[in-house]
């Protein structure tokens, strides 16, 4: 890969005063193998597994840290749906997320995603175990991530998951009731989950991987936010253009990170996943970016078209950078993890109507959104129904990242600390009796999938 002098400083000069990272090296690890007649050694081969894998991930991510002088801020592993290899009950499948946990701290790494069920068509008897499952393995464990594939454009909505995971999210939330919920922030109901996402909670190792691979995910808002600076009043081919120079740029250094952990580990490299992923930092957040552009503030209208120009643009720009895209790769609007988005939310610029409009044309979808504690499941699995329609009919990614905060209420903050950052309560158009949506969530079945799954 040829770099230029001019491209080094221009980097370094992202990475030192505009917040450019790594956001994460993560190691994809495919558990079929692992599969035996018990459930204790099931566990035991899952174990061995992995810290055979990933024995050596964060000593070479640190040295390629050093090396290159670029922050890789998380190390993580992502493993094969735990739904395919689950015994048929809970209890074995909490046994098999604290042996995730173990693995885990075992290998020093930040999280481990792959606690998950893949049921956007049904569910067998060892996903519905798994499913029900996941408030006590949250519970357990503080670094395994859960995910819940609930529908595709191919597929359809599979409303009897949508309907459980309401269910299943209040659990947790009551669980970690302590915490604000913060269970909830490691669990994601997904619909067209790809199969080589690095980013948690969503991350998993899908079955049409390598036995094992490293895949990468970049960031940056801040850098494009100070990119845009500079092209104020400019019309918008010149922003577009700026947008994509910069999403190279930061494409770059996650492909030299890809290629330098793949070669030292001995692992394929897979993909770079262009996402642009803010953290509460100020200087570091994508709605920052939308008011830059000329929106006043974020949730305004207009919001909606500067987001689809960032999306469009990060894709274009990162595609030129590596032959290999893939994951999520866009732009992402977390409440709780952008300093700006909490903001806009403190402001009464952005609600979560706002942001499913929003979500129709960028990564993912409601992402660490805060609601009141005393939320109805059914109207989590509603919410959970309208963003999977949103994927589904737009063959997208999206997901429902949400945490009913067990006690607060509008207006309220919950410290999450981290990455996870603050969230403040949201408000959620919540009716009761027949003003409500329980007999729209209760019917169960299918959804049908669109028009647009008949491409053969």
């Amino acid at each position: 890969m040829f770099i230029s002098t001019d491209e080094i400083i221009q980097t370094v000069t992202m990475i030192q005063q505009e917040h450019l990272d790594i956001r994460t090296v993560t190691m994809g690890v495919n558990l079929l193998s692992c599969v035996r007649s018990d459930i204790d050694a099931t566990c035991n081969a899952v174990y061995d597994k992995i810290t055979s894998c990933a024995s050596r991930l964060v000593e070479v991510c640190r040295q390629i840290e050093i090396e290159l002088g670029i922050p890789i801020v998380n190390k993580r592993v992502s493993v094969t749906p735990v739904g395919l290899i689950a015994p048929e009950d809970p209890e074995g499948c909490v046994k098999l997320a604290v042996t995730l946990e173990r693995a885990a701290t075992a290998v020093g790494i930040n999280f481990l995603g792959g606690f998950s069920a893949l049921v956007h068509k049904g569910t067998t008897p060892s996903e519905r175990a798994l499913i029900s499952s996941i408030p006590d393995a949250l519970n357990a464990t503080s670094k395994v991530c859960a995910s819940v594939n609930v529908a595709t454009t191919k597929a359809g909505i599979n409303m009897d998951a949508v309907r459980e995971m309401g269910f299943v999210i209040k659990r947790a939330s009551e669980l970690s009731a302590s915490s604000g919920g913060s269970n909830c922030a490691r669990l994601v109901v997904l619909c067209n989950a790809p199969e080589d996402n690095p980013f948690m909670a969503g991350a998993f190792h899908g079955v049409g991987e390598p036995d094992c691979v490293i895949n990468v995910g970049v960031s940056g808002p801040g850098a494009v936010k100070c990119a845009i600076e500079h092209v104020r009043g400019e019309n918008f081919t010149v922003l577009a253009e700026t947008v994509k120079k910069t999403a190279f740029k930061i494409t770059r250094a996650g492909q030299l990170v890809a290629e330098l952990a793949s070669s030292r580990l001995g692992v394929p490299a897979g993909i770079v996943d262009l996402s642009l992923a803010p953290t509460p930092a100020v200087g570091d957040s994508v709605a920052r970016i939308i008011e830059e552009m000329g929106v006043g503030r974020c949730g305004a209208p207009g919001t909606t078209a500067a987001l689809a120009l960032l999306n469009d643009a990060v894709k274009k720009g990162g595609l030129m950078a590596s032959s290999h895209v893939g994951g999520l790769s866009g732009a992402f609007i977390p409440v709780s993890e952008d300093e700006g988005m909490i903001d806009a939310v403190r402001r009464g610029s952005l609600c979560i109507e706002k942001l499913e409009a929003m979500t129709c044309v960028c990564s993912v979808g409601l992402d660490m959104i805060v609601v009141p504690g005393d939320t109805e499941a059914h109207t989590i699995s509603a919410i959970i129904a309208d963003e999977s329609a949103v994927g589904m009919v737009n063959s997208k990614t999206t997901a429902v990242r949400i945490i009913p905060a067990p006690g607060k209420v509008v207006g309220d903050t919950v410290e999450f600390g981290g990455l996870l950052g603050s969230g403040p309560v949201m408000s959620v158009r919540q009716y009761e009796g027949s003003d409500s949506s329980k007999a729209f969530v209760d019917r169960g079945g299918r959804i049908p999938a669109p028009m647009q799954s008949l491409k053969n």
